[in-house]
């Protein structure tokens, strides 16, 4: 059951309401260390996050807000570009006919446009390959989605060595997990190759791609994650929030109440309350403390006590956290911060507006058609890197089942212009080197 914990509240004896909002500025960092947690007497696990639901907080979060929602699904499709292909033009006709037979048997399209999807996400995605029993051919390739995936602790060697695979948002026996060999991140193709030569059983295993990022981690922090620390994506969420309620009712909202999601965690925890019904009861009663609170403090001279923290970076960190909106000018801030909001979060997307429809918002600038055609351009020459790490589980593929010559690949789709008389026309990195020798 999700919990909806933001919500406008009345507050008849001001002649007012107040807004609940969460704090989302640790979504991606936690305070503490995170410690593995035992699966069972044999299985140990990093957890992602200090309850293990971080990747399911980050996707609802994401789904929550159309502009962020946009953006990734449009960083994933520019990724994707002309779809994974292989070139086989200097292929033997036999090796041709067993890549077109694989493409047949296996969705690479969906698996490739996963892949990407994941990378836009979460900065990793995961790749199973079964062989044939003789181990002597990859004969599937599937993705295995980000975030169902978890890592067991660092052996001596600084890798993990199984990925377990599971709906972890919801009850988890260990049953229910499904165990995967982990080739070795660093070196996939020569693990591959010592332990077949071993004489291993198994046919089944899991290749991690993943972007190199500043800070090493189990799970990579993707460069989004500033959004949330930089609290726009709540500044967003709270425009979004008051302007409905100014639309419903007369009453302005003057308080926003900043609660910080581990706050009703502690509750439930500290009470024992374990229902969704009573959960959600408890969620009402604690909002109405702090409305009482509210009305008392017009008239009176109280304060709110509540506990905070300082992260490393010299943050506090609050669990409850009480501003009066300045009303004094028609709409509030409101009217002037949506745009301001839904610029920072496209920027931060590495999204143009003009790329994905209409610029949102009140002001409706376009740019020209060649400007488009050359943001476009360079949308998709900024893939290049991703697709390079991308395309290693298919060069593992086509060494290991000998498609002598053939090679991975992602045309781009470029923008003509109309003097042309098309459209669009599909290039590639190998097409441009040919037209400048």
């Amino acid at each position: 059951m999700d919990f909806i914990f933001d919500s406008v509240v009345d507050i008849p004896q001001l002649k007012a309401r107040a807004i609940f909002v969460t704090d989302t500025t640790t979504l991606f960092k936690e305070d503490g260390e995170i410690s593995p947690l035992q699966l069972d007497e044999h299985t140990k696990y990093v957890p992602w996050g200090a309850d293990n639901l971080m990747p399911y907080n980050v996707l609802k979060k994401i789904e929550a807000d159309e502009t962020l929602t946009t953006c990734q699904q449009w960083n994933a499709e520019v990724c994707y570009g002309q779809g994974l292909q292989y070139d086989t033009c200097e292929c033997t006709a036999d090796v041709k006919k067993q890549i077109e037979d694989f493409f047949f048997e296996n969705n690479m399209a969906d698996y490739f446009l996963g892949a990407c999807l994941d990378f836009k996400h979460f900065g990793f995605c995961v790749t199973l390959i079964i062989l044939s029993k003789d181990g002597t051919r990859i004969t599937t390739m599937l993705r295995k989605e980000a975030c169902n995936c978890r890592f067991t602790p660092a052996a001596a060697d600084g890798t993990s060595k199984e990925i377990l695979f599971a709906n972890w948002e919801h009850f988890v026996s260990p049953g229910d997990v499904e165990h995967i060999p982990l080739l070795n991140l660093y070196n996939p193709w020569t693990d591959l190759q010592t332990r077949l030569k071993n004489g291993t059983k198994k046919r089944k295993f899991a290749i991690v791609t993943r972007i190199p990022t500043a800070r090493n981690t189990y799970y990579p922090i993707p460069y989004y994650a500033s959004i949330f620390a930089s609290r726009w994506y709540d500044i967003k969420q709270l425009i979004t929030t008051a302007k409905k309620a100014k639309l419903q009712h007369a009453a302005p909202i003057k308080y926003q109440i900043e609660v910080n999601e581990r706050y009703w965690e502690r509750i439930f925890r500290a009470e024992g309350i374990t229902d969704p019904v009573k959960r959600m009861e408890r969620v009402k009663e604690e909002k109405q403390r702090i409305i009482d609170f509210l009305t008392g403090a017009e008239n009176a001279g109280k304060a709110w006590f509540s506990s905070f923290g300082i992260n490393p970076n010299g943050d506090e960190n609050h669990d409850v956290l009480i501003k009066r909106i300045d009303d004094a000018k028609e709409g509030g801030d409101w009217e002037t911060d949506i745009q301001e909001a839904i610029n920072v979060i496209c920027f931060t997307m590495r999204v143009h507006s003009n790329l994905v429809g209409s610029v949102p918002g009140k002001s409706q600038s376009n740019n020209s058609g060649s400007d488009k055609r050359e943001l476009y351009t360079i949308a998709q020459a900024l893939q290049k890197p991703y697709h390079d790490l991308l395309f290693y589980p298919h060069q593992l593929l086509i060494r290991f089942n000998h498609w002598d010559k053939a090679f991975p690949t992602c045309p781009f789709i470029q923008l003509t212009t109309l003097d042309e008389h098309k459209d669009a026309k599909e290039t590639s990195l190998e097409q441009k080197k040919t037209d400048n020798a």
